[in-house]
């Protein structure tokens, strides 16, 4: 909008100085010989109050009408608008008897002010529109299992509450959602909780725990437990490298002088799932993820051993800015729906081991 007032005013001052002023100024309106003072070259957007006097004085052809329009008195109208051309240094209106009529310096900006105050009335009524109850927007980065997982139910509930709400998802994991954060890309992260990021703030909903996914063919879930000496060996299909969870298992089997030497990678949940069942492979998974197909048969989970590998899921949002109404109710929703995730691993689909030493995935 700056830009548009700011080639207004050079078109203006080129239009001043190459015609010849019309008319003979007024009492209050116009100085000596018709020339305006000039303030010098000045690149500030224009005041649009001066800007609102001005359309208004054409509009209405009158000084006097447009005083009364503006509920202003008519010398406090023409010091507007002398300040107005003082400060693009030409003249925009003549007075030609009782008329006034725009200079070719005035036609030209009143062209863009039109538009410039069009522009600001419909601002100030989107706003007071999405201040109406219910009228918002929210921008929700998500990963790809929680999109598919936790916010279906979320969004269903979401939408019978605040229905007017304008909800936009970007998909992501972890270091993508910071990033939106830090780029004011979106409001609110469904994610793992990160690390030294101080500026967010972290509200907790549920905290998992990664097992072992197997195929109900392969020696593992014939015989209910890993066996420390194969987990090296096995051949595993892991989620983007790029992602915390990767990260946290390398370092889990690191801590335990392990090191997994067949990995393939894969950007998709749904396809780790897959190559699992068809026995390609192990995978590290939570079981609410993979919790229709335990339910089934169709995998079974196995302890990874003594010591855990836990995440902690939640929402992650800047440190100290306020939640909206719509905001807290999407963490409340999400608080809801993921209540029951943080206990998948104790049940009955996932088979536990009470082994020997040697037979525990992992010693403590």
């Amino acid at each position: 909008m700056a830009i548009r007032i700011a080639a207004a005013m050079a078109v203006a001052r080129r239009d001043s100085r190459q015609l010849p002023l019309i008319g003979r100024p007024s009492a209050t309106h116009g100085t000596g010989a018709g020339k305006i003072p000039r303030s010098g070259m000045n690149n500030q957007p224009l005041d649009s109050r001066q800007l609102r006097a001005f359309t208004t004085i054409v509009r209405t052809g009158s000084f006097t009408v447009a005083a009364r329009e503006l509920f202003l008195s008519q010398s406090a109208v023409s010091h507007s608008l002398r300040s107005l051309e003082e400060d693009i240094g030409c003249r925009l209106l003549d007075r030609v008897g009782k008329r006034v009529t725009l200079t070719p310096a005035g036609e030209h900006l009143f062209h863009h002010a039109e538009k410039i105050l069009q522009d600001m009335f419909d601002a100030r009524e989107e706003l007071v529109h999405l201040g109406q109850w219910g009228m918002s927007r929210l921008r929700v980065g998500a990963s790809t299992t929680a999109c598919q997982h936790i916010l279906p139910s979320v969004l269903r509930k979401f939408k019978e509450q605040f229905p007017k709400c304008h909800i936009i998802i970007e998909p992501g994991d972890t270091p993508e959602m910071i990033e939106g954060l830090h780029n004011q890309e979106i409001d609110l992260a469904l994610a793992l909780e990160p690390k030294h990021h101080e500026q967010f703030e972290f509200q907790s909903l549920f905290t998992d725990e990664l097992a072992f996914v197997v195929s109900p063919d392969h020696p593992w879930a014939r015989q209910g437990h890993a066996t420390r000496v194969e987990i090296p060996t096995q051949s595993y299909i892991f989620y983007s490298k790029n992602s915390y969870t990767f990260q946290m298992v390398v370092n889990y089997f690191a801590g335990e002088e392990m090191v997994l030497k067949n990995v393939m990678e894969l950007g998709s949940m749904e396809a780790i799932k897959e190559m699992v069942k068809l026995g390609m492979g192990i995978s590290v998974l939570a079981p609410w993820i993979v919790r229709n197909e335990l339910r089934e048969g169709r995998l079974v989970a196995l302890p990874l051993g003594r010591r855990k590998l836990k995440r902690n899921w939640g929402v992650l949002r800047w440190r100290n800015r306020s939640l909206s109404l719509a905001e807290e109710s999407f963490i409340a929703f999400c608080r809801r729906e993921s209540e029951s995730f943080g206990s998948d691993f104790s049940r009955p689909r996932l088979r536990d081991t009470a082994a020997t030493e040697n037979e525990v995935a992992l010693t403590v």
